[in-house]
């Protein structure tokens, strides 16, 4: 009889990928034990246990105590939940889930196009209380010929600047280098802004792009400028959002990703110049199988002791 590996599954990221893991390995429920059982069971499995399943965005920082700890498979593509000092410090590899999201993501950023620019949120309810009896509804913004920002030219980036050159936008970007492609390049945040009709967020998180988006690029966007943030709540200044927002100083903004999900600024909640979504960027069902099927192969890949699918460099 073969025995199956152990896997520490560390929080409830995903149910049905966490029921497969559960089928093809012997798996540990770490968020479902108090800290002094998660400690214990650590204890327990040292130089037993040599991999790990977990989201991406957070993880449960008792894990790097688990010195035979060898693996931390993510289900996600942001690993700004990962400690990378402590995983370079104990020789811990880590893997994500890019690629399998980015058709999802690209989607959602432009239904925020579409909603915000045409102010469909707004349009429904509209309808909905039974104002279009007293005369016809404000007049939106037309996205043919106008110019779209991307901050973050990556997989996602890629995308939606696609995506934007179906409906007759011109793309512009900002990355950290120029790419070999036909767009244009703006060597930083508020020089993009202030060319842009438009200005799309898919910054990676982390220390390097904290609070990136704030004053100074929203000014430069534009009265008429709107804003779109499918990248990290973290890269926004939100407190400089709102500002922006309630000086007219920007048109709008349609915003997946938060500062502190799941909470969101009662500021924003109020306005109707502002369309939230609840973190659903990846959130279909087709991605979400998609990318538990890559947590899956990084294992084991893992495991075979085969080159890891998608690991983080």
């Amino acid at each position: 009889m073969t025995t199956r590996p152990i896997l520490i599954v560390a929080n409830q990221f995903h149910a049905p990928t966490i029921e497969r893991l559960d089928h093809a390995f012997e798996t540990v429920h770490l968020w479902k034990l108090s800290n002094e059982a998660k400690l214990a069971k650590l204890a327990e499995l040292e130089g037993r246990c040599h991999a790990a399943a977990s989201a991406s965005w957070a993880t449960d920082p008792l894990l790097y105590t688990l010195k035979s700890l060898r693996l931390i498979a993510c289900f996600g593509v942001g690993v700004d939940g990962i400690d990378f000092r402590k995983t370079a410090e104990l020789g811990i590899r880590v893997s994500n889930t890019p690629g399998v999201l980015d058709d999802a993501v690209a989607e959602i950023a432009l239904g925020l196009v579409l909603s915000c620019a045409r102010r469909l949120v707004s349009a429904d309810s509209f309808v909905r209380a039974g104002n279009w009896q007293q005369g016809p509804f404000p007049f939106g913004m037309g996205l043919a010929s106008k110019t779209v920002g991307i901050a973050g030219l990556g997989r996602i980036g890629l995308e939606i600047a696609k995506r934007c050159e179906s409906f007759k936008m011109r793309v512009a970007y900002h990355n950290r280098s120029p790419r070999e492609i036909d767009y244009d390049y703006y060597s930083s945040l508020e020089e993009l802004a202030a060319a842009s009709d438009i200005l799309i967020n898919v910054l990676p998180g982390g220390p390097a792009t904290a609070s990136r988006l704030g004053t100074e690029v929203f000014r430069a966007l534009g009265p008429k400028g709107l804003f779109i943030n499918v990248g990290r709540g973290q890269s926004v200044d939100e407190l400089a959002l709102v500002n922006a927002l309630e000086a007219s100083e920007i048109a709008g903004a349609g915003l997946d990703v938060y500062a502190q999900e799941p909470n969101v600024p009662a500021a924003l909640t109020g306005r109707d110049d502002v369309v939230l979504l609840p973190h659903i960027g990846s959130s279909t069902r087709e991605t979400r199988m998609a990318m538990g099927a890559l947590v899956r192969q990084n294992l084991d890949a893992f495991f075979r002791d085969d080159p890891l699918i998608s690991e983080v460099s």
